[in-house]
């Protein structure tokens, strides 16, 4: 983009304007540019450079890029730290704190050796500061509150300048009350492409960021001092079933980078695939040291990108590995009760609850299919129906869906995929299966279905001591 022009972005789908407060200081005269806002929680198209050197742009998960216009030399952007409201899901919405109207904030890309100028404009109840994490860049500019530079207070505007010394893989996010401005959202992408656009090309690039919020059912605001007991394990502030699936046309060469500003680590597993590990925060990793994976770990404030060839066709799941995190709205202090006989039980408390449904003596699968009333905005535990019922899943969980003849740039949903004859597991309706060899001492299977285990109250256990049994 050579200039932001307001008809050119309220042309986009979900883009409005905001207007500032004027600033002090040696840019006052050249005015602030536009900023921006998205009103919407889908993934949106990438946004193409039309001057300077050529790159494939990314394509943010669930989100969008920041526009930027040319004053003289600069590449100049404008973000707006502000409340906003996020879908996380049809269903569910959150009130957090973020950038130009969604959480995270907009990606910003530029390309290596750019000038950058960013304007700042601070709409929260408290003061904040920017860090532009990995970017090496003036002390001054590094955006930690009370240590380089002051915080920007409400209603005011600072302005960071730098050089962007390398390309690479990067984000921002608050250094002013981090533990209430991160867990309340304020984070967003920074994508630095190679000046020669030839470096590290390739087909499809998709970012995102993992963040996790602590949600009381029927709740909208995050509980800021939960530490690690999170209920919202998010892909950009989004949860399955409302992640936008990532689409590639076969053959293409696909990157995928992702962030952890979570408060523990992620191993994110590609189905499908198997992949090499380019770049980190730090840079980009040699050829010679990318080793083959099909899961990669994420520790706390790094970030992975990750390439592989789409060459297998298909819908293929894309996760983090902790089962935890692929699960919504989940209480952890909910009782187990797998192989647990609740006939008896639960007649005992209908009588004081009517209505009461006995859940999880089979497992929990069957929550997924179960229609129960639920509190005002709040997700199911597990939920997303697919071509075969329900998928049973929620958290950090999405799709990549690999097709061939797409078009390049064509980022729609094309849909569930079909398998060609002979390529899907099917029920074996042959012969019955024989009783399998067992030890003498173990019982059969169908002696082990008939029996239950019972709900014994555990102030009438019997414990080693009044049985007769050893102290220790």
């Amino acid at each position: 983009m050579t200039d932001i022009s307001r008809r050119g972005i309220l042309g986009a789908g979900g883009l409005v304007l905001a207007g500032t407060s004027m600033i002090s200081g040696r840019v006052q005269a050249a005015g602030l540019p536009e900023a921006p806002i998205m009103d919407k929680a889908t993934m949106q198209p990438p946004l193409y450079p039309t001057s300077g050197p050529d790159y494939q742009p990314v394509v943010t998960l669930n989100g969008w890029t920041l526009p930027w216009r040319m004053r003289g030399d600069w590449k100049e952007f404008h973000l707006i730290a502000e409340p906003v409201v996020r879908e996380m899901a049809p269903g569910m919405d959150a009130r957090l704190w973020g950038y130009n109207g969604q959480s995270p904030g907009p990606t910003i890309e530029a390309v290596e050796g750019d000038k950058v100028r960013i304007f700042v404009t601070n709409r929260l109840p408290e003061a904040t500061a920017v860090h532009w994490h990995g970017q090496t860049l003036p002390n001054g500019m590094d955006g930690v509150a009370g240590l380089t530079q002051p915080g920007i207070p409400p209603g005011k505007t600072f302005v960071y300048e730098f050089i962007l010394r390398r390309s690479g893989t990067f984000m921002y996010h608050p250094h002013s009350d981090e533990m209430v401005q991160m867990a309340m959202g304020m984070m967003g992408f920074f994508v630095v492409h190679p000046r020669d656009p030839a470096e590290r090309r390739v087909d499809r690039d998709f970012v995102w960021l993992l963040n996790a919020y602590d949600i009381e059912a029927g709740s909208y605001v995050p509980k800021v001092n939960t530490m690690l007991n999170m209920n919202m394990w998010c892909f950009n502030s989004r949860v399955w079933p409302g992640i936008d699936p990532m689409v590639a046309r076969q053959g293409d060469k696909v990157r995928m980078r992702f962030g952890n500003l979570t408060m523990t680590n992620h191993p994110i597993h590609v189905h499908g695939v198997d992949f090499k590990v380019t770049g980190t925060d730090g840079g980009w990793i040699n050829e010679n040291y990318q080793l083959p994976e099909v899961s990669v770990d994420v520790a706390v404030g790094q970030m992975r990108a990750i390439e592989f060839n789409a060459d297998n066709p298909g819908d293929w799941a894309i996760h983090c590995h902790k089962s935890h995190h692929t699960m919504n709205a989940m209480g952890h202090n909910v009782r187990t009760y797998i192989g647990v006989n609740l006939k008896s039980t639960a007649k005992q408390i209908q009588k004081i609850a009517p209505g009461y449904m006995p859940m999880g003596s089979t497992g929990g699968g069957m929550m997924s299919e179960m229609e129960m009333p639920l509190p005002e905005n709040t997700l199911p535990m597990m939920t997303g129906a697919g071509p075969f019922g329900s998928v049973e899943m929620g958290g950090m969980f999405t799709v990549l869906k690999v097709r061939p003849g797409l078009a390049a740039g064509d980022y729609r949903d094309p849909g569930w995929y079909r398998h060609p004859e002979g390529t899907l597991a099917y029920e074996w309706t042959g012969e019955p299966m024989p009783e399998p060899a067992r030890a003498p001492d173990t019982p059969k299977a169908r002696r082990a279905r008939q029996t239950d285990l019972r709900v014994v109250d555990p102030r009438t256990r019997r414990t080693a001591s009044n049985a007769g049994g050893h102290e220790h």
